[in-house]
């Protein structure tokens, strides 16, 4: 079921201060610039590259944490600028656009999230240096490369009933409402087929870098350094995760660490990984509301324009003002898979496990009330909510949330392997 991908796990997070740090560093002028890296059929700047090296620079210093090399951390940041670039020309070629109503919707958020109002988050930006137009277009290329990956990687994931049932008589399905572990990783990677000498070699820098942790080095400061993990520059925090959503060993061995360990080394199929527990939490069952919505989706295709596409919403919107049946349209029109054939029916489902936008409009609609049609990144829908309820652990919310760590878990793996595939794909000459 498409809308039930959930999307903060799909790209890291874009906050106020994430913006308002690399402020200082796109208002200098640059006096000369020149091409760092081609790739495919667009080009890195020095500009660029110098741009993104000052505000990881302010980043860990915010953090406390002890700067690397400046050459070891360029080719962090030319290797992930790299790796974005990529991913937005796949954007481009996919003809996906961001709409200025979008863009507005997002920025909303994000000074909503940082409890300000538009005008407030504005005056903030100008405050630091950084023009409103630089922050739009920072956001934009966020939303683009959320979306590829959607498009990518999340929308070919699978999750069986039987891997569910699986899951949820397991050990760790048992445990999966317990525990929330706060993780960061060192990940040393490999290529598929690897020669054996190339392994040995990813070994032993593991192991040295094992070593050296041990030693009492920093953690994120050797993420940063060393780790070729999507999110090494953020010193590898991962945020939060259960148990069962990390790959064996990990998943057997998190819950007996202790805040501040750090396991061995680990082969798993990207490479050698380290993993350090940074915090622990939950444990306790909690009250979840769930709610009965059921809605019609239209997405644009290469035949249908993204403005005919609203067009088609709105007249399915007026013929249910008009008093058709919800049921039957979902059933005529609707491209959600998952729900078309119900009616458009997503049945319970916890508002948690949805895309922002999706939930968003959710929330704002009463009981019985149809809501305006509105856009995610699935498409163009409109929402009818049937009912709310609050829940302590039915078996439908058990595999609800089950189906999320399974999707959760097979979108990590997944996503990891796509950008090591999307890499090696394209053309990659680096000047430095």
């Amino acid at each position: 079921m498409n809308v039930k991908i959930k999307l903060s796990d799909c790209v890291r997070p874009l906050l106020l201060g994430a913006l308002l740090l690399g402020a200082a560093a796109q208002a200098e002028v640059q006096p000369l610039n020149r091409v760092v890296a081609i790739v495919d059929n667009d080009v890195i700047m020095q500009s660029q590259l110098d741009a993104r090296v000052r505000e990881v620079q302010q980043t860990i210093a915010k953090r406390g944490a002890e700067l690397p090399p400046e050459g070891v951390l360029s080719q962090q940041v030319l290797e992930r600028l790299i790796i974005e670039n990529i991913q937005l020309q796949i954007g481009d070629r996919s003809g996906i656009r961001i709409t200025d109503e979008e863009l507005n919707q997002a920025l909303a958020s994000i000074a909503q999230r940082n409890s300000m109002s538009l005008e407030q988050f504005r005056a903030a930006l100008e405050r630091d240096g950084l023009s409103y137009d630089d922050a739009r277009d920072q956001v934009r290329r966020e939303m683009i490369i959320s979306r590829v990956r959607q498009r990518r990687v999340a929308e070919r994931i699978q999750v069986t009933d039987q891997e569910v049932q699986n899951f949820l008589a397991s050990d760790l399905g048992k445990m999966q409402l317990s525990e929330e572990f706060r993780l960061a990783n060192i990940l040393i990677p490999l290529s598929d087929g690897a020669s054996p000498q190339a392994i040995q070699a990813a070994e032993r820098q593991v192991r040295e870098l094992h070593q050296q942790l041990r030693d009492g080095a920093d953690f994120a400061q050797m993420a940063v350094a060393h780790s070729a993990s999507e999110t090494a520059l953020e010193g590898g925090d991962m945020g939060w995760r259960k148990a069962a959503q990390l790959p064996p060993p990990f998943d057997a061995m998190i819950g007996a660490m202790s805040v501040g360990d750090v396991t061995e080394p680990m082969r798993t199929p990207g490479g050698f990984i380290m993993l350090k527990l940074l915090e622990k939490r939950g444990g306790a069952t909690q009250l979840r509301d769930e709610v009965n919505v059921r809605h019609i989706l239209i997405k644009p295709s290469e035949i249908r324009s993204e403005a005919e596409t609203k067009r088609l919403v709105e007249r399915l919107h007026e013929r249910l003002l008009a008093g058709e049946d919800f049921s039957e349209l979902a059933k005529s029109f609707s491209e959600d898979p998952g729900s078309a054939l119900n009616g458009g029916s997503l049945d319970w489902i916890d508002p948690s496990v949805l895309v922002p936008e999706f939930r968003e409009v959710m929330n704002n609609t009463a009981s019985g009330e149809l809501s305006k049609p509105f856009k995610s990144p699935y498409g163009w829908h409109v929402l009818q909510v049937v009912g709310r309820r609050a829940t302590d652990g039915s078996a439908q919310f058990r595999e609800q949330q089950a189906l999320t760590v399974l999707r959760n878990r097979k979108y990590d793996e997944e996503l990891q392997a796509w950008l090591r595939q999307i890499r090696d794909e394209a053309y990659v000459e680096i000047k430095l």
